[in-house]
């Protein structure tokens, strides 16, 4: 079988397919990858084929501003509108979709596995008239949510674009696709139970598709190991992250700054991963501090004790896979309800990023530090996401299904 996968231009956004792009291709299945922009290369150094099916701009730059005197390159109406305005998932449903319709074409797929938030993967699938697998790639939510499934502008926010939303409709009249849906085979959430994922084995639809329970594999990419990752600490450990988005924003150097300066006093040693801020703007860096640049967090985070980041969706969701307590502040996007998911599953704490200050952070790190009640808990989440199908029976199970 031939399968395609589109993905969205963002770590958090591809990352979470990669585990069931293996399992695919570990089954002897035929795989592309349809996206764009940085996440290409990173398709590529996965040990994936991969096509960009935008090559005319970088659309992740484009969105933060960093080619902003740079308008070469031949661009779809209302392109630098949707940029300008930092509404990421039209613009990306905007460049890709028309690419990643050729890209299956070319590819002759058979399959087409999407991401609840890709809209273009979506659309790819009718326009080829091939059955296709829709995937939640978020810890936070799932269309599984009726909150989800109602509300526009929160929804936008979250990536989900409802099929009567204006880039939408102008790409199925172009394409000619009318207004049916994709034949889907199933929309896996990959949330433990306990944070909103499927429980026990009743069944559950969602307009007469099942959903299917899947373990989060969590993958942040591959990397030489420094020596210190393949040591236990010889103390308890903290990851520091704020992901790859939150770095570049406005903001991000102060906020991190303020938390490496919160977690200096503490007798720990904190694993700085971060490979976006210019480290020379938080000097004097503390001596319990390693600058690690980019390591994947699953080399060490199972030697942490504590995780402390921004509330992407995938360090969330590594952390839970881990069992590590985490404390979150939250930036922008989806971080919100992973903070919000986070707290009241009692794995971890957050503070806003309003109230963000060296004794908050402090007094919130020694707690989760100390108290065990957040290690239980996350050891429950842990024990239920490794009862959960992993990708690769996962994928047997919608193969069987599409051979009926």
């Amino acid at each position: 079988m031939r399968i395609l996968f589109p993905a969205a231009p963002g770590y958090g956004l591809m990352l979470p397919l990669v585990p069931l792009v293996w399992a695919a291709r570990a089954a002897g299945h035929e795989v592309l990858v349809a996206t764009t922009a940085h996440m290409v290369k990173i398709a590529a150094v996965s040990g994936l084929p991969v096509v960009d099916v935008f090559p005319q701009r970088d659309v992740g730059e484009d969105l933060v501003g960093q080619d902003d005197g740079d308008r070469s390159g031949e661009v779809p109406e209302g392109y630098w509108e949707l940029a300008r305005a930092m509404r990421p998932f039209e613009l990306f449903t905007l460049a890709m979709t028309e690419g990643t319709v050729a890209a299956g074409r070319g590819f002759r797929a058979d399959l087409v596995v999407y991401c609840s938030d890709h809209q273009a993967g979506k659309l790819a699938a009718v326009a080829l008239g091939v059955p296709a697998l829709e995937v939640g790639n978020r810890i936070s939510w799932s269309l599984r949510d009726p909150e989800m499934r109602q509300g526009a502008g929160h929804n936008a926010r979250m990536g989900v674009q409802p099929d009567d939303a204006p880039v939408v409709r102008m790409l199925r009249d172009r394409l000619g696709l009318g207004d049916g849906g994709p034949d889907l085979l199933g929309r896996v959430d990959p949330r433990a139970p306990s944070l909103g994922g499927l429980a026990g084995e009743e069944p559950d639809e969602l307009d007469g598709v099942p959903w299917l329970p899947m373990r989060y594999v969590p993958f942040n990419g591959g990397a030489a190991l420094p020596d210190w990752a393949l040591r236990r600490p010889t103390r308890q450990r903290i990851c520091l992250t704020l992901g790859t988005v939150a770095p570049l924003l406005p903001g991000g150097t102060g906020t991190l700054k303020q938390l490496v300066d919160a977690l200096a006093a503490m007798d720990v040693e904190v694993v700085l991963a971060d490979d976006e801020t210019d480290l020379s703007l938080l000097e004097p860096l503390p001596t319990n501090l390693t600058p690690a640049g980019f390591v994947p967090l699953t080399a060490f985070l199972g030697d942490c004790s504590l995780v402390v980041h921004h509330g992407g969706s995938g360090t969330t969701a590594a952390a839970l896979h881990y069992g590590i307590p985490q404390l979150v502040v939250p930036s922008g996007a989806d971080n919100d309800l992973c903070a919000r998911r986070v707290v009241d599953r009692g794995v971890g704490l957050s503070v806003a990023p309003a109230e963000l200050n060296a004794d908050a952070v402090r007094a919130a790190a020694e707690r989760l530090l100390s108290e065990e009640s957040f290690r239980r808990a996350a050891a429950e989440v842990r024990a239920e996401m490794s009862h959960q199908p992993a990708p690769a029976a996962l994928l047997e199970s919608v193969v069987a299904r599409l051979d009926r």
